[in-house]
């Protein structure tokens, strides 16, 4: 004989399960529903990058040397007889004509005295050299000063050997000098030695201002940054955009729709960190030079070259994405 009230509570037991049922049905449709929105989330992550349009370029590529402003024109002052040097009348910047006594010598010795000989100015210029002073013992082959024309100025520098096959008259420079700091003066390369230095291992050149400047003084230190070859005809690009990968170098371009497309580059010649590609940009591309790490091919990007408030990336819901639109770019290079 069945006991009274089993019947409910086999439906009590029933409505709990069916309960129970319910709420697992409601979590599990509610964490699909987030994860469902987080992947969306995530497939739409815009990176905020810097671009640079791609720009057929010339690159100067260039040799840098030290050396030192002289006189073009310049001869060194020999006495006639041995002795020591007395009545120096000169000193360095001190303009002279020829024929003009600069020093005397006495070529006196103990239990003799002989009359003064004189030193004269061979040609009309300055004093580029400091003279020697008086009571220096010299032979007719020391050397009292140097007299140069100090109107007609030019350089001369010693360049390594490695470099000597760019070496030819003609070529271009920039010169820079310790009293004139951010002040460029231009030069041209006059005259190339015939031979290399065996114990230096260098080759001198000289070098002639292409304009007169009372600035420039002989015996003045000079920087030199003297422009060999022009490398012509080619997209360049910022070594910024370059990414290496399994040896191999890639660039990221933005395309139209504001997505990222990863392209293999064969680079040719660099110059300061801008580098000639032969193939994988073409001419007004634009290319991401800030924020390439986090890059990958396909991926939506924020241009923001403009922008004057940046963030590094964004996150937005696949509903919320605004219409972007082409921004302009700026570009820099030699």
């Amino acid at each position: 004989m069945a006991k009274k009230g089993t019947p409910k509570k086999i439906i009590i037991t029933s409505l709990i399960v069916t309960c129970i049922v319910i709420v697992y049905v409601i979590i599990a449709v509610k964490s699909s529903g987030n994860t469902s929105r987080n992947k969306r989330k995530v497939s739409q992550t815009t990176f905020s990058v810097k671009t640079q349009e791609a720009k057929i370029t010339t690159l100067h590529d260039y040799i840098q040397a030290n050396g030192e402003v002289e006189a073009q024109s310049s001869i060194e002052v020999f006495p006639d007889i041995g002795g020591k040097v007395v009545d120096v009348s000169v000193s360095l910047g001190s303009p002279v004509k020829k024929g003009q006594v600069i020093a005397k010598i006495d070529p006196s010795e103990p239990g003799s005295k002989y009359a003064l000989s004189p030193v004269t100015a061979p040609i009309s210029g300055s004093i580029v050299s400091t003279p020697l002073k008086d009571g220096t013992t010299v032979t007719t082959s020391s050397s009292i000063t140097t007299i140069g024309e100090v109107k007609n100025l030019q350089i001369t520098a010693e360049i390594p050997e490695r470099y000597v096959a760019l070496l030819k008259t003609g070529l271009s420079a920039d010169i820079t000098l310790e009293a004139y700091p951010g002040v460029i003066f231009t030069a041209t390369v006059s005259r190339v030695s015939p031979v290399v230095d065996s114990s230096s291992r260098t080759k001198e050149i000289i070098l002639t201002f292409d304009k007169d400047d009372d600035r420039i003084n002989a015996g003045m230190f000079a920087k030199i940054i003297l422009y060999t070859v022009n490398y012509t005809g080619t997209v360049v690009i910022s070594e910024d955009a370059i990414v290496t990968k399994n040896d191999k170098k890639y660039a990221y371009v933005i395309t139209a729709d504001n997505k990222t497309e990863q392209r293999e580059l064969t680079l040719g010649n660099s110059v300061d960190g801008l580098y000639q590609v032969l193939s994988g940009v073409t001419e007004g591309e634009k290319v991401v030079i800030e924020g390439v790490s986090t890059l990958s091919n396909g991926v939506s990007v924020k241009d923001i070259t403009n922008a004057v408030n940046t963030t590094s990336t964004a996150e937005t819901d696949v509903d919320e994405v605004p219409a972007q639109t082409k921004n302009s770019i700026q570009s820099g290079g030699k």
